[in-house]
């Protein structure tokens, strides 16, 4: 006999734990299926252990400039084995927090391969046995990985994905990053502080190129200062693997070659949404040109019933947007199936920042000051240096800034851009002001603590207009 639900979600990551939640919470029953590990991807092998691993980065950073806050650290090493079993270690106790939160919500949790077999309708497959689930509505979280290089296919050994990079065999001595999105800036810098010598290949113009030109320029050049060697508008023309490493030939932007070994390779060029044997297809639900699947603001599929969250969607990539559409998903579905207290929104992915958790860190909401004009706005634009932060000097920190961009005629902001320490602790701040429609009397009417970072961003609006105090 076929188990019957409300609600069956394919895939347990930030998207699919939450939006099982969320019904679970609104009287659905509720089903999640999962091939691999509660908490999918971003818990046990990206957002959560990455920023374990940084996080030690950062601390043999601090140790190894002791002297620069009057202090002696002497004989400092590290122990990339240990820095890795502390990243597992918070990954499990991540999983096993979103195991206790399926069993307190009343959630059935069901391991295996799920596949879509018919409307209403899907299969789960574990150790050759597959039984049968049917929901009244189906929702897709099924994610994402990573992309391959046609020429530069992951072996583990020495070509790496993020997933390799996070359980290094050996630390490498010599790195090279291909694509510096978050995912290979993020490694960069790890490996970077680690002690390894790295160099990122960029093929745009500019790294992170999905953040505003100030901030890339000046992420460009901290990065450079801490050692790092950077090629933009670059691309990998040869690459060989053997044994003992990687010998990668490099055409720069100005069309000269350049060839070199390296230890490892970590491939960060982007994700390939996980649709494959979903059972797309014997359904009717359609993918767009890049395979992700195609939903409304609401997370509709165009197949009455079926819904679809986070990487497996359009972009923007971010595990909070997933646990986002999980929450507009479940209560769109439990106000189709009669309950009226729901009010669902829809998904404005202006509003949905971004954080980057290099060192510095980088943070961004909203339009960057290109896209603002290409959009037709007049703009004003406001930046504040750290170095006119009391703060970010007592903390040893004052390289950043703060940007700030604003339509000149309604005053409302457009978007707001940032890099420095701390940074993607303080950018909900411009969030929370750009999803209220905030414009810049508001924010110049708000009182900031005194002395933090987050007056940085203070400054920042008034100067788009003129009147910053420290500057």
């Amino acid at each position: 006999m076929a188990e019957n639900y409300d609600v069956i979600v394919l895939g347990s990551g930030p998207g699919g734990y939450v939006a099982a939640i969320r019904a679970a919470q609104l009287g659905l029953k509720t089903a999640i299926v999962e091939r691999e590990n509660l908490g999918g991807i971003c818990l046990n092998w990206g957002c959560i252990p990455t920023k374990a691993l940084l996080r030690s980065a950062e601390i043999y950073h601090y140790m190894q400039h002791a002297k620069d806050y009057g202090l002696a650290a002497e004989k400092i090493s590290a122990d990339i084995e240990a820095v890795v079993k502390r990243s597992r270690g918070v990954a499990k106790q991540l999983n096993q927090g979103v195991t206790h939160l399926m069993k307190k919500n009343k959630i059935t949790v069901h391991m295996g391969e799920g596949k879509l077999v018919a409307k209403g309708k899907l299969s789960v497959t574990k150790d050759g046995k597959a039984e049968e689930l049917t929901g009244k509505h189906i929702i897709i979280a099924t994610g994402a990985r990573a992309r391959d290089l046609p020429q530069l296919k992951a072996d583990g050994k020495r070509v790496w994905t993020y997933r390799h990079a996070m359980t290094p065999p050996e630390m490498p001595t010599k790195l090279l990053v291909v694509g510096s999105g978050a995912i290979g800036i993020e490694f960069a810098s790890f490996y970077n502080d680690m002690g390894a010598d790295v160099t990122v290949v960029e093929m745009m113009d500019r790294i992170v190129p999905v953040e505003d030109a100030d901030v890339s320029n000046f992420l460009e050049k901290a990065l450079k200062k801490q050692g790092m060697t950077i090629h933009t508008g670059a691309k990998i023309e040869k690459i060989a693997t053997g044994d003992k490493g990687v010998t990668a030939t490099i055409k720069g932007k100005d069309g000269k070659d350049v060839t070199d070994e390296y230890s490892h390779v970590i491939v960060a060029i982007g994700i390939v949404p996980n649709v494959e044997n979903l059972g797309l297809e014997d359904v009717g639900i359609e993918p767009d040109q890049r395979f992700h699947i195609k939903t409304d603001a609401y997370g509709r599929t165009n197949v009455d019933g079926f819904w679809a969250i986070g990487d497996v969607t359009a972009p923007p990539w971010l595990a909070h947007k997933a646990s986002h559409e999980g929450v507009i998903v479940a209560e769109s579905i439990a106000q189709a199936l009669g309950n009226k207290d729901v009010h669902p929104h829809a998904m404005d992915v202006r509003n949905i920042p971004g954080c980057t958790y290099c060192h510095p860190q980088i943070a961004s909401v909203g339009l960057t000051e290109a896209k603002a004009k290409e959009a037709g706005h007049e703009v004003k634009v406001g930046m504040f240096p750290f170095i006119g932060n009391g703060k970010a000097i007592a903390l040893g920190e004052a390289e950043g800034f703060t940007k700030t961009v604003f339509d000149a005629k309604t005053g409302e902001l457009l978007g707001a851009h940032m890099v420095g320490a701390e940074v993607t602790e303080m950018i909900q701040g411009y969030t929370i002001g750009k999803t209220l429609e905030t414009t810049e009397a508001e924010l110049m009417h708000t009182v900031f603590p005194h002395p933090t970072i987050s007056e940085s961003m203070h400054e920042s609006v008034l100067a788009a207009y003129g009147r910053a105090l420290h500057i």
